[in-house]
């Protein structure tokens, strides 16, 4: 078989590696834990064994390139992960540089949000549609948006970093050092902080008793349990949560026009209990019907094979323009 592509997803806690072919079919796939804190060298050893792992007994003429999922922000097209709050040490590391000289094929390195919204794109929700955002609501929020069929990188590479828009301007301080950004307000921790703080005021809900009591087993999949089972409480933060995640899809819609809204990540897996007040903001927010009318917000289809799948679609996309640019 030829034309088979290794993707890898490297998150924080998990490296996972996959052999797929140019149809987003995974073919053999495997996975280690990070041990981020073990630093660079280390798990830099992991992600080349588990690339090694999935090329076992694969024809390397067969193999048209890696690519690689991760953590921003970074360089995309030098390759370069710039900084990694979650894996300690990693600062301007030649990540393209390592893996090529490691393996001898070509590597591609994009930021796993935005590879996330190129899977979604070549082989989930949003197959055929040329313009759309995709948005992961998980521990953090991040996306990325399609423009004509590409990624939106902007000058140097930072574009798309959809959690990070102000939404309340003397809001919550965010990680990241701004204040109010959309993931402090409207992510799996805050939705978890929001429960908690409520407890802590003498609020009475289920939520406190799916865990004993013991508050610091609060999350935001616990708050989803409790919503699901009609508690006020838990149904009031979810609608909070979404009407912050809605303000955002506004200014994004206003700057961007895009075509369709795709919303992943474990926090979605709430289902109506976040996506019903986002298109409820959506339609009330939005300047004109025009905006939202023929724009669905929907939910993602690849699950957690979303970064994989868009490790692999990299590499087919720039392999494209490679080969168109050399051709003009």
């Amino acid at each position: 078989m030829e034309g088979l592509i290794i993707g890898v997803d490297l998150g924080g806690t998990q490296i996972r590696a996959a052999l797929a072919d140019k149809e987003g079919n995974i073919l053999r796939r495997t996975s280690c834990l990070t041990l981020a804190q073990e630093g660079l060298e280390a798990v830099m050893s992991r992600i080349k064994g588990a690339i090694h792992e999935v090329m076992e007994s694969t024809d390397r003429g067969t193999i048209q390139g890696i690519g690689v999922a991760a953590p921003g922000p970074l360089d995309p097209w030098k390759g370069i992960v710039l900084e990694a709050p979650n894996l300690p040490g990693w600062e301007n590391v030649p990540l393209k540089d390592l893996l090529e000289e490691e393996f001898g094929l070509p590597v591609f390195v994009g930021n796993d949000a935005n590879l996330a919204a190129l899977a979604e794109q070549r082989f989930g929700t949003g197959q055929g549609v040329a313009d759309l955002i995709y948005i992961t609501v998980s521990t953090g929020i991040g996306g990325g948006i399609i423009v004509d069929n590409r990624l939106l990188l902007g000058a140097h590479g930072l574009a798309g970093e959809v959690g990070h828009q102000t939404i309340e301007a003397n809001g919550p301080r965010c990680k990241c050092g701004n204040v109010g950004c959309l993931e402090v307000l409207a992510a799996g921790p805050a939705i978890a902080r929001s429960a908690i703080q409520l407890i802590k005021t003498g609020v009475v809900t289920k939520i406190s008793d799916l865990v004993d009591g013991d508050l610091d087993k609060i999350t935001a999949k616990v708050v989803s349990q409790a919503a699901q089972a009609g508690d006020p409480v838990a149904v009031e933060l979810f609608r909070q949560a979404g009407f912050y995640i809605g303000v955002g899809i506004v200014n994004l819609l206003h700057l961007f026009n895009r075509s369709l809204i795709i919303i992943g990540g474990s926090v979605a897996k709430a289902g109506a209990l976040l996506f019903e007040p986002i298109r409820a903001t959506v339609r009330e927010r939005a300047m004109t019907r025009h905006y939202w009318e023929n724009t669905p917000i929907v939910p993602a289809a690849l699950g957690d094979d979303v970064g994989l799948l868009g490790a692999v679609a990299l590499v087919e996309v720039e392999e494209l323009r490679v080969t168109q640019e050399g051709s003009r």
